[in-house]
C-alpha cells in the first residue's frame, strides 16, 4: 500500500475524498446523533420546557468543549511532531502535561461554574421556568466535566499517533451508552432533566476509563509515567498557542448563543428558545457531513498545494464543493417536506409543531448553497492563507449574524421573525462573499472557478 504522502499527490481525487472524509464524517455524526436523541429523551420524557433548558445549558458546555479542544488539538500537534522527530519523550511529556492542563482547567471550570450557575444561565437567556432545568442539568454536568474534558482531549492524542480507530471507537462507546442510559435514567427512573445529564457523565467516564485502558495498554505509542505529568513552561505554552484557534472557534458558539437566546428572551420567550434548541440540533445533525467532506479535503488540498499540482487542488475543491451540495440538499429536502415530523419526535406540543415547523423551514431555507461557504474557509486554511481563513471562519456566524440578530428586530423593527431570518440572511451574504475570495483566489493561481 502506498504511503499516505504518495497517494495524496497520485492517487485519483474521489477516492482519496471518499477515504480521508468517512471517519471524520462517522464520528462527527455519532455526535450531533448524541445531542440529538438526548433532546428527543428529554422532550419526550420531561416536557418541552427541559428542551429551553439544555438550549441554555449547551453554550456552557460549549465553553467546556473549547478548552478541551483547545488543550487537545495543541497537544495532538506537538506529539504528531514530536514522534515524527523520533523524540519519543518529548511526546510523553505533551502527554502529560496535557492531561495536567485537563485536571487544572476543569476544575477551574467547574468551580466557577458551580459558584455562579445562576448568574451564568441568565446571561446565557435562561427565563424564570426554563431556569431550573438548566440548572438541575448543568450541575451534573460541571460536576462531570474533567471526564468530559479528558476523554475529548485525549481522542486527539490518539488520533495524532495514527490510531484513527480507536479514536473513533472512544466517541462511538460514549455516544452509543449515553443513548442507552438516557431512557433508563428519564423513563424508568424518572429523574427527569438530571438523568438526562448522569447518563452523558457517566458515558464520558466510560469513554475516559476506555482511553485510560488503551494509553496503559501497551499498544499506544504514548508511555506516560508520573514524572511526565511535572509541568513544562514551553510544553505547556506550545499546547495553548496552536490550540488556541480551535478554542476561539468554538467559544464563538457560546457568544452567538448569548446572543441569540437573550434576543430570543425578549422577543419569543420560552418557546422561541424550545423551538430554537430543536431547530439547531436538526440542523447540526445535516451540517456534520458537510465538515466530515471539508475535513478530508484539507489535507489533499495542502499536500498538492505545497506540491504545486494546482489542478488537482482545483478538482478538489470542485469536488468537495458538489459533495457538500448535494449532501446539504438532500437534508433541506428531507427538512421542508417533513418539519412536523421531525418536530413531533421531540414534543407533542401541538402550537411547537406548528411554529417551530414554519420556523424550522424559514431557517434552513438556502442550507443548499451552504457548502460553499464551510468548503471556502477550509480552503484557506489548507492553504496556509490565515487572514482570509479567519475571516471566512467568523463570517457567517460572527460578522454577519450576530449583527443581523441584533439590528433585524430592534432597528428594522421585524421582531421576533427578524431572528429567524437572521439566518438564511447570514448564510446568502456569506455565500456571496466566499464566492468572492474563492474567485480571487483561483485567479492568483491561474485557475478558473470551474
Amino acid at each position: 500500500m502506498k504511503q499516505l504522502t504518495a497517494r495524496l499527490g497520485e492517487e485519483r481525487i474521489s477516492k482519496l475524498l471518499v477515504n480521508l472524509s468517512l471517519p471524520a464524517t462517522i464520528g462527527m455524526m455519532v455526535n450531533a446523533l448524541y445531542n440529538l436523541v438526548d433532546t428527543i429523551f428529554v422532550g419526550r420524557g420531561v416536557g418541552a420546557l427541559a428542551i429551553g433548558g439544555l438550549t441554555i445549558a449547551f453554550p456552557i458546555q460549549m465553553v467546556i468543549m473549547a478548552f478541551a479542544q483547545m488543550i487537545g488539538i495543541g497537544a495532538a500537534s506537538a506529539i504528531s511532531r514530536s514522534l515524527g522527530a523520533k523524540d519519543i519523550e518529548k511526546a510523553d511529556y505533551v502527554a502529560g502535561n496535557s492531561f495536567l492542563l485537563i485536571v487544572i482547567l476543569s476544575s477551574i471550570i467547574a468551580a466557577i461554574g458551580l459558584t455562579f450557575t445562576e448568574p451564568m444561565l441568565r446571561l446565557f437567556g435562561a427565563t424564570e421556568t426554563i431556569l431550573p432545568y438548566a440548572k438541575d442539568y448543568i450541575t451534573i454536568i460541571l460536576w462531570g466535566s474533567v471526564f468530559f474534558s479528558f476523554a475529548m482531549s485525549s481522542n486527539n492524542l490518539i488520533r495524532a499517533e495514527g490510531n484513527a480507530k480507536v479514536a473513533m471507537a472512544t466517541m462511538l462507546i460514549g455516544a452509543i451508552l449515553n443513548i442507552i442510559l438516557d431512557p433508563i435514567f428519564i423513563f424508568v427512573f424518572k429523574m427527569g432533566v438530571k438523568g438526562a445529564a448522569l447518563a452523558t457523565v457517566i458515558s464520558k467516564f466510560v469513554s475516559f476509563i476506555y482511553v485510560l485502558t488503551y494509553l496503559y495498554s501497551g499498544k499506544s505509542s504514548l508511555k506516560v509515567k508520573l514524572h511526565h505529568l511535572k509541568p513544562k513552561i514551553h510544553i505547556i505554552i506550545e499546547i495553548l498557542t496552536v490550540g488556541s484557534a480551535a478554542f476561539a472557534r468554538m467559544v464563538t458558539g457560546s457568544v452567538v448563543a448569548i446572543v441569540v437566546n437573550n434576543s430570543l428572551r425578549i422577543f419569543g420567550g420560552d418557546m422561541a428558545l424550545i423551538i430554537v434548541g430543536i431547530v439547531h440540533r436538526v440542523t447540526m445533525f445535516v451540517f456534520m457531513p458537510l465538515f466530515g467532506v471539508v475535513q478530508g479535503m484539507q489535507p489533499i488540498v495542502g499536500f498538492n498545494y505545497g506540491a504545486k499540482k494546482l489542478n488537482r487542488v482545483k478538482e478538489t475543491l470542485k469536488l468537495s464543493l458538489i459533495t457538500t451540495t448535494v449532501i446539504a440538499t438532500f437534508g433541506w429536502l428531507m427538512i421542508e417536506l417533513f418539519p412536523f415530523a421531525i418536530i413531533s419526535v421531540f414534543t407533542r406540543d401541538a402550537e411547537i409543531i406548528e411554529k417551530g415547523s414554519t420556523i424550522m423551514r424559514i431557517v434552513i431555507s438556502v442550507i443548499p448553497v451552504i457548502g460553499i461557504q464551510i468548503v471556502g474557509a477550509a480552503l484557506f486554511q489548507s492553504l496556509g492563507k490565515a487572514v482570509p481563513s479567519l475571516i471566512l471562519a467568523l463570517l457567517r456566524q460572527v460578522l454577519l449574524f450576530i449583527p443581523l440578530v441584533i439590528i433585524l428586530p430592534r432597528v428594522l423593527g421585524f421582531g421576533l421573525l427578524g431572528i429567524w431570518i437572521a439566518y438564511p440572511a447570514a448564510d446568502v451574504l456569506s455565500v456571496i462573499l466566499t464566492v468572492l475570495f474563492l474567485k480571487s483566489e483561483l485567479k492568483k493561481m491561474s485557475l478558473s472557478m470551474w
